[in-house]
């Protein structure tokens, strides 16, 4: 059987492009005690590997250059060695950028179809990037009934899942950011957010605090740069801030400039905390209990962009980096 793979031949300077990677076909071998044969259905493209093409110190080892790029995804048992998992079982795994992934079965999961919710959603709503969305809101940002969130990059799949949690845990005020007029009438009718607006038409700092006239409590970054600084102005005494993501800064070939009121975080009493989801696996079954049944009672909705074939899982990452996404991006095998 021949596996379909994307890998990583350069390190990009700036943004990447399509000659930093390579498409190459690998024969499989026969499957070894242990291990389970899977065809993919959906692969995950995220903002977060545009930083493991890097080589640089992280929380997470770069990609290696001539290998197999890793990530979500989900699919179906071909052939299985083991007995807890068996051919058709749905499973999701971190193997990321193929069509056909064989490997030890300890790296899978199986996960339960729920009926009408496509198995993306296990990349996405009922995944990491939904349980991004309820860490850094509940558990790192301490989000209590009555705060006013503010949510940058409001329309990707993590900040348009934080708005909507928000607004279940009894928020009185959600904003959301977003690089459209489409996307922000998104934000505001289908994901139920109090006010949204453009960045793209004029200062921020000065939108948000048209936006929050009284001010935010909670701020849930997936941006950086002026987004930062605007909620910085903004916070209220006390205020507190989930640092999940700095996507304006991920391509700068220069230095980025920091925010020039930092002095706020002291005057203010103001934490600011980053943090990544990996080290909150164990919150999981919470996660998956609530967000199951807020899917089920369409108290959460959610949108995806697919794009089709591993073939263009480069051009979906390529589209994903220039914000041409709503909700999550998948690419469908």
């Amino acid at each position: 059987m021949m596996s379909t793979q994307i890998q990583l031949v350069s390190r990009p300077t700036g943004w990447p492009t399509a000659d930093n990677f390579r498409t190459i076909v690998v024969e499989l071998p026969e499957l070894v005690p242990g291990q389970v044969r899977v065809q993919n259905e959906f692969i995950s493209v995220d903002p977060y590997m545009r930083g493991r093409m890097n080589d640089v110190r992280s929380y997470i080892p770069p990609f290696g250059i001539r290998e197999t790029m890793t990530g979500g995804a989900i699919g179906r048992v071909l052939e299985s060695t083991v007995d807890d998992i068996a051919v058709g079982d749905v499973v999701s795994h971190q193997f990321g950028w193929r069509d056909i992934v064989q490997e030890d079965a300890k790296g899978f999961r199986v996960v339960q179809e729920i009926p009408g919710v496509p198995l993306s959603a296990y990349l996405g709503i009922l995944g990491m990037t939904a349980l991004t969305a309820y860490v850094g809101l509940l558990d790192i940002a301490e989000m209590k009934e009555g705060d006013v969130v503010f949510v940058s990059g409001a329309a990707g799949a993590v900040g348009s899942a934080v708005g909507q949690i928000a607004r279940l845990k009894g928020a009185s005020r959600v904003i959301g950011s977003a690089g459209s007029a489409e996307k922000v009438e998104l934000l505001t009718g289908k994901y139920g957010f109090d006010a949204a607006f453009n960045y793209k038409d004029g200062a921020v700092r000065k939108q948000l605090a048209t936006a929050a006239p009284d001010g935010i409590d909670v701020y849930f970054d997936n941006v950086g740069g002026d987004h930062l600084e605007a909620a910085l102005a903004s916070f209220n005494n006390g205020g507190r801030a989930a640092l999940c993501g700095a996507i304006s800064v991920y391509n700068n070939t220069e230095a980025p400039v920091g925010p020039k009121n930092m002095a706020n975080i002291i005057s203010r009493a103001l934490t600011l905390k980053g943090f990544t989801v990996g080290g909150y696996f164990g919150r999981m079954p919470a996660f998956a209990a609530e967000m199951t049944e807020w899917l089920k009672n369409g108290d959460v909705v959610f949108d995806e962009t697919v794009v089709d074939g591993i073939d263009h899982a480069v051009d979906a990452f390529f589209a994903m980096m220039n914000g041409q996404n709503t909700g999550k991006m998948v690419v469908r095998i």
